[in-house]
């Protein structure tokens, strides 16, 4: 068995649980409210900046000139996909350049965006690709699955098309089959150091979506 079918074995009740959320189901019938998806919007174009620079780190300490190019190429696509959220959904959902530049990382951008960078500098290579694997797979998997229930006219339909679509879909399995051959060379510690970098990066997946449908900010400190 693959490291990524074991992966995702380990985790399928949690991806079960992630695809669950409000957010998910409500953003698949269009009647996820504006603001909440406004709230996401901008924590996740804050988030998207440090991914970059967290597979700008992995590219860095790839093993291959091969593996280098792709996560160098992919942390460029972060920055550019950052980019066109303040150029496309914040524009259209009147969020202005200074509210998303004063607006604080909530307490599940914060925790999410700490441990990627904590994880990208101090972890070897096969380490930092399993913490930034659950971005890209979990995102196509609920992609793929709420496009299939996503109704006509829906005001979310872009940002579903994005992630169910071909081409991020194709990156995604990229980055599986690279984790897959470096995985294949790793002894059992950094295996399950893997498995647990990508379960704790889950988790904030899950967290992310979860804490945006509330809007919550930091827990106790809240106005």
């Amino acid at each position: 068995m693959s490291f990524s079918q074991d992966v995702w074995q380990r985790n399928l009740a949690l991806y079960q649980k992630t695809l669950a959320l409000p957010f998910n189901q409500q953003l698949a019938q269009g009647t996820l409210s504006k603001d909440i998806f406004s709230h996401y919007v901008i924590q996740d174009a804050h988030y998207l900046l440090t991914y970059g620079r967290a597979l700008a780190v992995c590219a860095a300490k790839a093993f291959t000139a091969e593996d280098v190019m792709q996560f160098a190429d992919a942390a460029k696509i972060a920055i550019v996909v950052e980019r066109s959220l303040h150029a496309d959904f914040m524009q259209e959902f009147a969020i202005s350049k200074d509210e998303f530049r004063t607006t604080p990382l909530t307490l599940a951008c914060h925790h999410y965006t700490s441990f990627l960078t904590a994880t990208a500098w101090s972890e070897s290579y096969p380490v930092v690709l399993a913490a930034l694997l659950p971005c890209f797979w979990i995102y196509a998997e609920v992609g793929k699955a709420i496009v299939q229930h996503s109704i006509p006219n829906n005001p979310y339909q872009a940002w579903i098309d994005t992630y169910a679509g071909e081409e991020f879909n194709q990156a995604v399995d990229q980055v599986i089959a690279t984790i897959d051959k470096v995985a294949a060379r790793c002894d059992a510690d950094t295996l399950e150091k893997m498995h647990h970098a990508y379960t704790t990066a889950a988790k904030l997946e899950w967290l992310f979506w979860d804490s945006a449908y509330d809007q919550r900010q930091w827990l106790g400190l809240d106005e």
